[in-house]
Protein backbone atom coordinates (compact mmCIF):
# COMPACT_ATOMS: atom_id res chain seq x y z
CA UNK A 1 0.00 0.00 0.00
CA UNK A 2 1.38 3.39 -0.93
CA UNK A 3 1.41 5.94 1.86
CA UNK A 4 1.39 9.69 1.28
CA UNK A 5 0.40 12.84 3.07
CA UNK A 6 -2.97 13.24 1.40
CA UNK A 7 -6.31 11.60 2.10
CA UNK A 8 -8.01 9.52 -0.55
CA UNK A 9 -11.02 11.75 0.01
CA UNK A 10 -12.72 13.50 2.90
CA UNK A 11 -15.26 10.75 3.41
CA UNK A 12 -12.64 8.06 3.67
CA UNK A 13 -10.46 10.26 5.86
CA UNK A 14 -13.31 10.60 8.35
CA UNK A 15 -13.73 6.85 8.46
CA UNK A 16 -10.00 6.34 9.03
CA UNK A 17 -9.93 8.77 11.92
CA UNK A 18 -12.98 7.14 13.48
CA UNK A 19 -11.43 3.70 13.26
CA UNK A 20 -8.12 4.98 14.57
CA UNK A 21 -9.74 6.18 17.77
CA UNK A 22 -10.46 2.64 18.89
CA UNK A 23 -6.80 1.67 18.59
CA UNK A 24 -5.56 4.66 20.53
CA UNK A 25 -7.83 4.51 23.53
CA UNK A 26 -6.74 3.60 27.01
CA UNK A 27 -3.14 4.67 27.34
CA UNK A 28 -3.83 8.00 29.07
CA UNK A 29 -7.58 7.62 29.49
CA UNK A 30 -8.70 8.98 32.86
CA UNK A 31 -12.30 7.90 32.39
CA UNK A 32 -13.52 5.91 35.38
CA UNK A 33 -14.55 2.33 34.59
CA UNK A 34 -15.10 1.11 38.16
CA UNK A 35 -15.03 2.13 41.82
CA UNK A 36 -13.81 -0.22 44.52
CA UNK A 37 -14.61 0.91 48.04
CA UNK A 38 -14.65 4.49 46.87
CA UNK A 39 -11.34 4.09 44.97
CA UNK A 40 -11.69 4.98 41.30
CA UNK A 41 -10.31 2.66 38.63
CA UNK A 42 -9.59 4.41 35.33
CA UNK A 43 -9.24 2.96 31.87
CA UNK A 44 -5.51 3.75 32.07
CA UNK A 45 -5.28 1.68 35.27
CA UNK A 46 -7.00 -1.22 33.57
CA UNK A 47 -4.77 -1.05 30.50
CA UNK A 48 -1.61 -0.81 32.59
CA UNK A 49 -2.29 -3.51 35.15
CA UNK A 50 -4.03 -6.01 32.88
CA UNK A 51 -1.98 -5.42 29.75
CA UNK A 52 -0.95 -9.08 29.51
CA UNK A 53 -4.56 -9.99 28.77
CA UNK A 54 -5.68 -6.88 26.93
CA UNK A 55 -2.86 -6.12 24.48
CA UNK A 56 -3.38 -9.37 22.57
CA UNK A 57 -7.13 -8.73 22.39
CA UNK A 58 -6.56 -5.17 21.16
CA UNK A 59 -4.14 -6.45 18.51
CA UNK A 60 -6.59 -9.06 17.23
CA UNK A 61 -9.21 -6.32 16.95
CA UNK A 62 -6.71 -4.09 15.13
CA UNK A 63 -6.04 -6.89 12.64
CA UNK A 64 -9.77 -7.26 12.02
CA UNK A 65 -10.08 -3.47 11.62
CA UNK A 66 -7.17 -3.48 9.17
CA UNK A 67 -8.77 -6.11 6.98
CA UNK A 68 -12.11 -4.30 7.04
CA UNK A 69 -10.38 -1.01 6.26
CA UNK A 70 -8.46 -2.47 3.33
CA UNK A 71 -11.72 -3.86 1.94
CA UNK A 72 -13.30 -0.41 2.33
CA UNK A 73 -10.37 1.28 0.58
CA UNK A 74 -10.62 -1.20 -2.28
CA UNK A 75 -14.32 -0.43 -2.57
CA UNK A 76 -13.66 3.32 -2.65
CA UNK A 77 -10.97 2.91 -5.29
CA UNK A 78 -13.31 0.98 -7.56
CA UNK A 79 -16.09 3.52 -7.00
CA UNK A 80 -13.81 6.44 -7.86
CA UNK A 81 -12.43 4.70 -10.95
CA UNK A 82 -15.94 3.89 -12.16
CA UNK A 83 -17.15 7.45 -11.55
CA UNK A 84 -14.20 8.92 -13.45
CA UNK A 85 -15.27 6.91 -16.51
CA UNK A 86 -19.02 7.42 -16.10
CA UNK A 87 -19.57 3.75 -15.34
CA UNK A 88 -21.19 1.85 -12.51
CA UNK A 89 -18.89 -0.31 -10.42
CA UNK A 90 -20.56 -3.39 -11.87
CA UNK A 91 -19.86 -2.17 -15.41
CA UNK A 92 -16.23 -1.44 -14.51
CA UNK A 93 -15.77 -4.87 -12.97
CA UNK A 94 -17.33 -6.56 -15.99
CA UNK A 95 -15.12 -4.61 -18.39
CA UNK A 96 -11.76 -4.64 -16.61
CA UNK A 97 -11.88 -7.68 -14.37
CA UNK A 98 -14.37 -10.35 -15.33
CA UNK A 99 -13.53 -10.02 -19.01
CA UNK A 100 -9.94 -11.00 -18.20
CA UNK A 101 -10.91 -14.26 -16.51
CA UNK A 102 -10.60 -17.39 -18.62
CA UNK A 103 -12.60 -20.51 -17.86
CA UNK A 104 -10.60 -23.61 -16.94
CA UNK A 105 -10.21 -26.45 -19.40
CA UNK A 106 -11.93 -29.77 -18.84
CA UNK A 107 -8.60 -31.31 -17.86
CA UNK A 108 -7.96 -28.57 -15.29
CA UNK A 109 -11.38 -29.12 -13.73
CA UNK A 110 -10.75 -32.86 -13.53
CA UNK A 111 -7.44 -32.25 -11.78
CA UNK A 112 -9.27 -30.00 -9.31
CA UNK A 113 -11.91 -32.71 -8.83
CA UNK A 114 -9.21 -35.29 -8.00
CA UNK A 115 -8.12 -33.09 -5.12
CA UNK A 116 -11.59 -33.04 -3.60
CA UNK A 117 -12.60 -35.43 -0.86
CA UNK A 118 -15.99 -36.32 -2.27
CA UNK A 119 -17.88 -39.45 -3.30
CA UNK A 120 -20.00 -37.52 -5.76
CA UNK A 121 -19.41 -38.21 -9.47
CA UNK A 122 -17.49 -35.63 -11.48
CA UNK A 123 -20.50 -34.73 -13.64
CA UNK A 124 -22.53 -33.97 -10.49
CA UNK A 125 -20.06 -31.43 -9.11
CA UNK A 126 -18.68 -30.13 -12.41
CA UNK A 127 -20.78 -26.96 -12.29
CA UNK A 128 -19.68 -26.12 -8.76
CA UNK A 129 -16.04 -26.71 -9.69
CA UNK A 130 -16.36 -24.33 -12.62
CA UNK A 131 -17.99 -21.72 -10.40
CA UNK A 132 -15.28 -22.09 -7.74
CA UNK A 133 -12.39 -21.77 -10.19
CA UNK A 134 -14.02 -18.76 -11.84
CA UNK A 135 -14.38 -17.15 -8.41
CA UNK A 136 -10.74 -17.80 -7.50
CA UNK A 137 -9.47 -16.43 -10.80
CA UNK A 138 -11.74 -13.40 -10.64
CA UNK A 139 -10.51 -12.56 -7.15
CA UNK A 140 -6.89 -12.85 -8.30
CA UNK A 141 -7.48 -10.48 -11.23
CA UNK A 142 -9.45 -8.11 -9.00
CA UNK A 143 -6.64 -8.01 -6.42
CA UNK A 144 -4.08 -7.11 -9.09
CA UNK A 145 -6.40 -4.47 -10.56
CA UNK A 146 -7.04 -2.81 -7.19
CA UNK A 147 -3.34 -2.96 -6.33
CA UNK A 148 -2.63 -0.99 -9.53
CA UNK A 149 -5.28 1.57 -8.57
CA UNK A 150 -3.63 2.01 -5.16
CA UNK A 151 -0.33 2.82 -6.82
CA UNK A 152 -2.06 5.54 -8.82
CA UNK A 153 -3.93 7.07 -5.87
CA UNK A 154 -2.84 8.92 -2.75
CA UNK A 155 -3.93 6.77 0.19
CA UNK A 156 -3.28 7.71 3.81
CA UNK A 157 -3.96 5.23 6.58
CA UNK A 158 -4.08 6.63 10.10
CA UNK A 159 -5.37 3.46 11.73
CA UNK A 160 -2.54 2.48 14.09
CA UNK A 161 -1.80 -0.66 16.11
CA UNK A 162 -2.62 -0.61 19.85
CA UNK A 163 -0.31 1.24 22.21
CA UNK A 164 1.65 0.03 25.23
CA UNK A 165 4.30 1.51 27.49
CA UNK A 166 7.62 -0.30 27.14
CA UNK A 167 10.59 0.14 29.46
CA UNK A 168 13.77 0.84 27.47
CA UNK A 169 16.11 1.91 30.25
CA UNK A 170 19.47 0.08 30.04
CA UNK A 171 18.45 -1.61 26.77
CA UNK A 172 20.79 -1.79 23.79
CA UNK A 173 19.97 0.89 21.23
CA UNK A 174 21.39 1.62 17.79
CA UNK A 175 20.49 4.90 16.17
CA UNK A 176 20.09 8.54 17.24
CA UNK A 177 18.97 9.28 20.77
CA UNK A 178 16.26 11.61 19.47
CA UNK A 179 15.12 9.58 16.47
CA UNK A 180 11.60 10.35 15.29
CA UNK A 181 10.72 6.65 15.40
CA UNK A 182 11.93 4.11 17.92
CA UNK A 183 11.45 0.43 17.19
CA UNK A 184 11.61 -1.84 20.22
CA UNK A 185 12.00 -5.49 19.25
CA UNK A 186 11.47 -8.45 21.57
CA UNK A 187 13.22 -11.36 19.89
CA UNK A 188 14.79 -14.80 20.24
CA UNK A 189 18.03 -15.57 18.41
CA UNK A 190 16.86 -19.09 17.51
CA UNK A 191 13.50 -17.91 16.17
CA UNK A 192 13.51 -18.31 12.34
CA UNK A 193 11.17 -15.34 11.90
CA UNK A 194 13.49 -13.18 14.01
CA UNK A 195 16.41 -14.33 11.89
CA UNK A 196 14.57 -13.33 8.72
CA UNK A 197 13.39 -9.94 10.00
CA UNK A 198 16.89 -9.01 11.22
CA UNK A 199 17.91 -8.22 7.64
CA UNK A 200 14.72 -6.20 7.11
CA UNK A 201 15.44 -4.10 10.19
CA UNK A 202 18.97 -3.34 8.98
CA UNK A 203 17.56 -2.34 5.58
CA UNK A 204 14.97 -0.14 7.27
CA UNK A 205 17.67 1.72 9.18
CA UNK A 206 19.83 2.02 6.08
CA UNK A 207 16.92 3.40 4.06
CA UNK A 208 15.61 5.84 6.68
CA UNK A 209 18.90 6.82 8.34
CA UNK A 210 18.75 8.87 11.51
CA UNK A 211 14.95 8.94 11.51
CA UNK A 212 14.88 5.50 13.12
CA UNK A 213 16.46 3.94 16.21
CA UNK A 214 16.27 0.25 17.11
CA UNK A 215 16.10 -1.09 20.66
CA UNK A 216 16.65 -4.80 21.21
CA UNK A 217 15.10 -6.77 24.07
CA UNK A 218 15.46 -10.46 24.83
CA UNK A 219 12.51 -12.83 24.86
CA UNK A 220 14.16 -16.28 24.85
CA UNK A 221 11.82 -19.17 24.03
CA UNK A 222 13.98 -21.85 22.43
CA UNK A 223 16.30 -24.18 24.33
CA UNK A 224 19.63 -22.37 23.77
CA UNK A 225 18.27 -18.85 23.48
CA UNK A 226 18.86 -17.83 27.09
CA UNK A 227 22.60 -18.47 26.83
CA UNK A 228 22.81 -16.87 23.38
CA UNK A 229 21.14 -13.73 24.73
CA UNK A 230 23.62 -13.67 27.60
CA UNK A 231 26.47 -13.92 25.09
CA UNK A 232 25.30 -10.83 23.19
CA UNK A 233 25.05 -8.93 26.46
CA UNK A 234 28.53 -10.07 27.47
CA UNK A 235 29.78 -8.66 24.16
CA UNK A 236 27.90 -5.48 24.98
CA UNK A 237 30.01 -5.06 28.11
CA UNK A 238 32.94 -4.68 25.74
CA UNK A 239 31.06 -2.31 23.44
CA UNK A 240 30.25 -4.88 20.75
CA UNK A 241 26.68 -5.93 21.42
CA UNK A 242 25.42 -5.13 17.92
CA UNK A 243 28.40 -6.76 16.22
CA UNK A 244 27.72 -10.09 17.96
CA UNK A 245 23.94 -9.60 17.69
CA UNK A 246 24.25 -9.34 13.89
CA UNK A 247 26.68 -12.24 13.67
CA UNK A 248 24.42 -14.52 15.73
CA UNK A 249 21.45 -13.90 13.48
CA UNK A 250 23.68 -14.49 10.45
CA UNK A 251 25.61 -17.55 11.59
CA UNK A 252 22.87 -19.34 13.58
CA UNK A 253 25.65 -20.99 15.61
CA UNK A 254 24.43 -21.20 19.19
CA UNK A 255 26.45 -23.80 21.09
CA UNK A 256 28.56 -22.33 23.89
CA UNK A 257 31.84 -23.17 22.14
CA UNK A 258 30.54 -21.52 18.98
CA UNK A 259 29.51 -18.42 20.93
CA UNK A 260 33.01 -18.12 22.34
CA UNK A 261 34.56 -18.63 18.89
CA UNK A 262 32.43 -15.84 17.43
CA UNK A 263 33.46 -13.55 20.28
CA UNK A 264 37.12 -14.25 19.53
CA UNK A 265 36.53 -13.54 15.83
CA UNK A 266 35.23 -10.11 16.85
CA UNK A 267 38.48 -9.60 18.79
CA UNK A 268 36.78 -9.40 22.18
CA UNK A 269 38.76 -10.00 25.35
CA UNK A 270 38.13 -13.76 25.39
CA UNK A 271 39.01 -14.21 29.07
CA UNK A 272 36.51 -11.57 30.17
CA UNK A 273 33.88 -12.79 27.72
CA UNK A 274 34.18 -16.45 28.72
CA UNK A 275 33.99 -15.56 32.41
CA UNK A 276 30.89 -13.45 31.82
CA UNK A 277 29.19 -16.20 29.81
CA UNK A 278 30.16 -19.14 32.03
CA UNK A 279 29.15 -17.40 35.24
CA UNK A 280 25.71 -16.40 33.99
CA UNK A 281 26.53 -12.80 34.85
CA UNK A 282 23.91 -11.47 32.41
CA UNK A 283 21.22 -14.10 33.10
CA UNK A 284 19.19 -11.84 35.38
CA UNK A 285 19.12 -9.03 32.81
CA UNK A 286 17.87 -11.41 30.12
CA UNK A 287 15.21 -12.72 32.50
CA UNK A 288 14.13 -9.17 33.29
CA UNK A 289 13.44 -8.54 29.60
CA UNK A 290 11.48 -11.77 29.39
CA UNK A 291 9.37 -10.85 32.41
CA UNK A 292 8.58 -7.47 30.90
CA UNK A 293 7.53 -9.10 27.65
CA UNK A 294 5.27 -11.48 29.55
CA UNK A 295 3.79 -8.56 31.50
CA UNK A 296 2.97 -6.85 28.22
CA UNK A 297 1.25 -9.96 26.92
CA UNK A 298 3.87 -11.07 24.40
CA UNK A 299 3.53 -14.76 23.60
CA UNK A 300 5.78 -15.10 20.55
CA UNK A 301 8.64 -13.56 18.61
CA UNK A 302 9.37 -11.27 16.98
CA UNK A 303 7.18 -8.65 18.64
CA UNK A 304 7.61 -4.94 17.98
CA UNK A 305 6.63 -1.65 19.56
CA UNK A 306 6.99 1.15 17.01
CA UNK A 307 6.70 4.38 18.98
CA UNK A 308 4.77 2.18 21.41
CA UNK A 309 2.47 0.69 18.76
CA UNK A 310 2.39 -3.10 19.02
CA UNK A 311 2.98 -5.42 16.05
CA UNK A 312 3.62 -9.13 16.19
CA UNK A 313 4.34 -12.11 13.97
CA UNK A 314 6.17 -12.86 10.75
CA UNK A 315 6.22 -9.29 9.46
CA UNK A 316 8.01 -8.31 6.28
CA UNK A 317 9.89 -5.15 5.34
CA UNK A 318 6.83 -3.55 3.73
CA UNK A 319 4.67 -4.04 6.83
CA UNK A 320 7.30 -2.56 9.14
CA UNK A 321 8.04 0.36 6.86
CA UNK A 322 4.36 1.19 6.49
CA UNK A 323 3.95 1.68 10.25
CA UNK A 324 7.25 3.55 10.52
CA UNK A 325 6.22 5.95 7.75
CA UNK A 326 2.85 6.36 9.39
CA UNK A 327 4.60 7.44 12.57
CA UNK A 328 6.94 9.77 10.65
CA UNK A 329 3.93 11.38 8.97
CA UNK A 330 2.25 11.84 12.36
CA UNK A 331 5.40 13.47 13.77
CA UNK A 332 5.77 15.75 10.76
CA UNK A 333 2.12 16.79 10.82
CA UNK A 334 2.44 17.53 14.53
CA UNK A 335 5.53 19.67 13.91
CA UNK A 336 3.76 21.61 11.15
CA UNK A 337 0.60 22.21 13.16
CA UNK A 338 2.67 23.10 16.22
CA UNK A 339 4.59 25.68 14.23
CA UNK A 340 1.49 27.23 12.72
CA UNK A 341 -0.24 29.70 15.00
Amino acid sequence: MSVSTKFLNLGLGAVLLLLNASSMFGQNDTSVVAQVGGVKVTMADLEREESARLLSAHYQYYQAETKALNDLIDKKLLEQKAKSENLTVEQLVDRDIKSQVKDPTEDQMKVYYEGLETDQPYDTVKGKILEKIRSLRTEKVRAAYVAALRLQTNVTVTLAPPLANVETKNAEVIGPEKAQVTIVEFADYECPYCQKVAADLKKLQADLGDKVALTYKDFPIHSRSQKVAEAARCAGKQGKFWELHDELFRSKEFDVDQLKAQARALKLDSTAFDKCLDSGEEAAAVEQDHKEGARLGISGTPSFFINGHFLSGALDYASLRQVVEQQLATKNEGAISGGTQ
